[in-house]
């Protein structure tokens, strides 16, 4: 057993409790206990105690969407529409992936969730092989969706038998694992047809894997889809039989109330990702709405390509601003919600219900602010410092399944320098087009 102590523990449990002067007790890779210093401490004499004195531990953060080896994409193409920026750049670079850069740039994103206190993700993209590597390397807990579209042939395979195989030795290979499971996640509604998505979701129910995949990302998107199948992107997908209780569908920006009863009524997790949607002029979820409906709303950063970034804290602010501004209401998403969705509904998304949660059988995740960075002074209350002042950056340690992954500025599961080396290469390959 080992005891971590801090000034606060927000704990994000049923009852939302926030203690001071705290500690949090976790035994292999679960948390044990959480309460006041001197009553844990009294509790296990003799027990390993790490004091980080001035911090706020936090449960890890929650990545509900994110393309993790597009790190090698970041600033390629920007300020442009999403269309445009997919078929003008960033399909034609994808086509030439070569699997060891994809390996390298996943890590390369790896290193940048763990720096900034995120614990688990869900990712959709190619060869995922590469990306599950990358992160049980990492450490990182995740969900690994292999991307589908109809463009064959594709880095995946020449045929949809082909990498369909492909994918039932991948589910093979990583059955079991601690941390890391798969999901199939077709691209999008305009990027496939309703025999492939089908076929998508019925290899999920076969290999017991998630499903998911982009959803109403756009306003394009829906009058492209009400052309070609006569339906809105949800009704569609709910009238081929895809959705269920445990689909995360990320984006949902043009969603309509019909298409909300539809999440709430099929139990899926709808996934936000404010910047990347500020970026690309695709529009902003109605969060609010979505919630009150009852529908879990994770946050995601969507892939480091569009969004340049893949730092939780960013997404979290940007939330609780842009719910605010988009329904012209400064509650509409309160400091408690925003944080809700980083961790509780990022649970949801992921499917996973020990995450998300700093409480006694809980997944041992979690990290830690320094509040002596004087962006985080004073703290009045520590839920609107987290939320409304942190930026990231300030976070000092990284724990996954009880295990010490970032610590005061070293990389404790990969070497980092090293990496940096070979980060060199993606460079060279982007700009050889």
């Amino acid at each position: 057993m080992k005891i971590y102590t801090a000034d606060w523990l927000i704990t994000q449990n049923d009852n939302r409790d926030i203690i001071s002067e705290a500690a949090l007790a976790i035994e292999g890779n679960r948390v044990e206990e959480v309460g006041p210093a001197a009553e844990v401490l009294a509790r296990y004499p003799g027990t390993e105690v790490d004091a980080l004195a001035r911090a706020v531990i936090l449960p890890g953060l929650i990545n509900g969407h994110t393309h993790l080896p597009m790190a090698a994409l970041r600033g390629i193409s920007d300020d442009k529409p999403l269309l445009a920026w997919l078929t003008e750049d960033i399909f034609p670079l994808e086509a030439r992936w070569e699997p060891a850069l994809l390996r390298t740039s996943a890590l390369l994103s790896c290193a940048e969730l763990l720096r900034t206190g995120t614990t688990a993700f869900y990712d959709m993209y190619m060869l995922q092989e590469n990306t599950f590597a990358a992160a049980d390397t990492a450490g990182l807990r995740g969900v690994l969706g292999e991307n589908l579209t109809h463009f064959f042939p594709q880095l995946g395979g020449g045929s949809l038998d082909e990498i369909f195989g492909r994918l039932r030795s991948l589910a093979d290979a990583w059955r079991g694992h601690p941390r890391l499971r798969g999901a199939v996640t077709p691209h999008a509604v305009y990027t496939t047809d309703p025999d492939l998505l089908t076929a998508a979701r019925a290899l999920a129910d076969e290999l017991s894997w998630g499903f998911g995949m982009h959803m109403s990302e756009t306003r394009r998107e829906t009058a492209d889809c009400l052309r070609d199948f006569h339906a809105r992107p949800i009704p569609y997908c709910d009238s081929l039989g895809i959705l269920r209780p445990g689909t995360a569908l990320f984006h949902c920006v043009d969603v309509d109330d019909d298409d909300i009863a539809i999440l709430r009524a099929r139990q899926c997790a709808a996934v936000h990702n404010p910047a990347s949607n500020m970026k690309l002029a695709s529009g902003a979820a109605p969060v609010a709405r979505l919630l009150s409906a009852g529908v879990p709303v994770a946050l995601g950063t969507d892939g480091p390509a569009s969004e340049n970034a893949q730092n939780l804290f960013r997404e979290i602010w940007l939330a609780a601003l842009l719910g605010k501004l988009s329904a012209s209401d400064p509650t509409a998403i309160s400091a408690q919600t925003a944080l809700d969705m980083a961790t509780r509904h990022g649970a949801a998304a992921i499917g996973d219900p020990l995450a998300g949660t700093l409480a006694p059988g809980s997944h041992a995740d979690f990290c830690a602010l320094d509040l002596t960075s004087p962006n985080l002074q004073p703290v009045h209350h520590i839920l609107s410092t987290v939320v409304y002042a942190a930026a990231g950056l300030e976070n000092t340690l990284t724990v996954v399944d009880g295990r010490e992954c970032y610590r005061d500025g070293r990389f404790l599961t990969f070497d980092y320098p090293a990496l940096l080396s070979e980060a060199a290469s993606l460079r060279r390959w982007a700009s050889s087009r």
